[in-house]
């Protein structure tokens, strides 16, 4: 029983980081798997504002799944209604205002994605509109009484923006509070979210014991770095994983796309995906970063994420044309788009242009990529800005890390 205990309690918070508390989590489940209680209720909420999710979203997803896999209830829960809101986590302005037509389109393509993680049979899908909808004002007064606003101002994005003379709204500040009303109407014994979500969380916990119900544990993931992220002087220096950001791997990405993105992840970022994302066990995961070949391993995570978000036979196709384009010589791909751009009577500085055609996420990382000979123009390896025009290709540097685009 207790090795059990062991192996079910590692799993549940590997690759966390914030655990409030270990002691409760423990106590839970050692319950359940003594048959004095049910599954444990896990929810984590996700506000349907872009309709498209990256593998950013999937470290939650994947954590989720980890819950399904022992047993639990994993609730999904969709917040309709604090969409309309707006979370201002993050925020050193007020959140844009969505329709709620915006929010359930964007609802139904979130669910049809999160199930190719969660296991749509062991999922509870949960609207939150269904109960916040029907608080009356004197309801929502009575929830602002269990909260001060100097404990409100405590977090850490409405601090600096009250340093800074930034406006607050008081819809943002009923935000925490709504999010934590959720845990109460849903019987939460876990609340899972990232990082940045921690005193969302924590409102959560406290707002169940002041309406006299047991706390929910807390249990946060990492926010997970973008393909621009280096490590320097041993810190992950680099911004997450977003749309805005141009760094991200798009679940529903054509297959060709997703592996060459995820080979393009930086070499002593890679395992740090791998602990994230992988479902591989923890061991299997010690055993490769213990014998660390870069190349090697991009290649077995790209073909385990095109294959989950895809199939095997999607993936076994994009691996070979990976290999034939990027680590054959002279490898050329079937479809190479074209792209114009006007240029002055100096020329055309290349970084500019391949941050303009997308080949690299900014000027300065296409820089990067022709000082390390990534950069081809006429089948010639460059290492200085040509004038226009000209056709460029970026070929992969035979081992470590690889290039942006064909």
């Amino acid at each position: 029983m207790e090795d059990t205990l062991r192996s079910h309690l590692d799993l549940m918070v590997r690759g966390a980081v914030d655990i409030v508390s270990l002691a409760e989590i423990e106590a839970r489940l050692r319950d359940f798997l003594v048959g004095k209680r049910g599954p444990l209720r896990v929810k984590a909420g996700f506000d349907p504002t872009r309709p498209d999710l990256h593998l950013g979203h999937c470290v939650l997803l994947q954590k989720l799944r980890h819950f399904q896999e022992l047993g639990h209830t994993v609730i999904f829960l969709i917040g309709d209604y604090t969409a309309l809101v707006g979370d201002p986590t993050g925020r050193k302005e007020a959140r844009p205002r969505l329709t709620r037509e915006e929010v359930l389109a964007s609802a139904v393509t979130y669910q049809e994605q999160a199930f190719k993680i969660l296991d749509r049979e062991k999922t509870e899908v949960r609207y939150n509109s269904e109960w916040l909808s029907k608080l009356s004002m004197l309801e929502i007064i009575e929830l602002t009484s269990k909260r001060t606003l100097a404990r409100t101002l405590e977090r850490r994005d409405f601090a600096e923006r009250f340093e800074m003379r930034g406006d607050i709204y008081l819809h943002e500040l009923l935000y925490p509070l709504l999010q934590g009303y959720d845990s109460l109407a849903l019987d939460a014994d876990i609340e899972l979210g990232g990082t940045d979500q921690l005193f969302n969380l924590t409102v959560g916990r406290d707002l169940m014991t002041r309406y006299g119900k047991p706390p929910q544990s807390v249990l946060t993931v990492p926010i997970l770095e973008g393909l621009d992220a280096r490590l320097i002087d041993g810190k992950i220096v680099g911004k997450k994983m977003s749309k805005s950001a141009g760094n991200y791997i798009g679940i529903t990405e054509p297959p060709a796309e997703m592996f060459r993105k995820c080979m393009q992840v930086d070499d002593a970022i890679l395992y740090r995906y791998f602990d994230l994302l992988s479902s591989r066990s923890a061991d299997e995961i010690a055993a490769l970063r213990a014998a660390p070949d870069p190349l090697a391993h991009k290649r077995l995570f790209a073909l385990e994420m095109v294959s989950r978000f895809h199939n095997p036979e999607a993936a076994a196709h994009a691996d070979a044309e990976f290999q034939r384009i990027y680590l054959a010589r002279d490898g050329v791909p079937d479809n190479v788009p074209e792209f114009s751009f006007p240029a002055d009577d100096a020329g055309l500085w290349i970084a500019k242009a391949l941050s303009s055609a997308h080949l690299a996420p900014s000027t300065s990382e296409g820089k990067r990529m022709i000082k390390q000979g990534w950069v081809e123009v006429d089948g010639v390896r460059i290492s200085a800005s040509l004038p226009a025009p000209v056709t460029c290709s970026v070929p992969a540097p035979r081992t470590g890390n690889l290039p942006t685009s064909p």
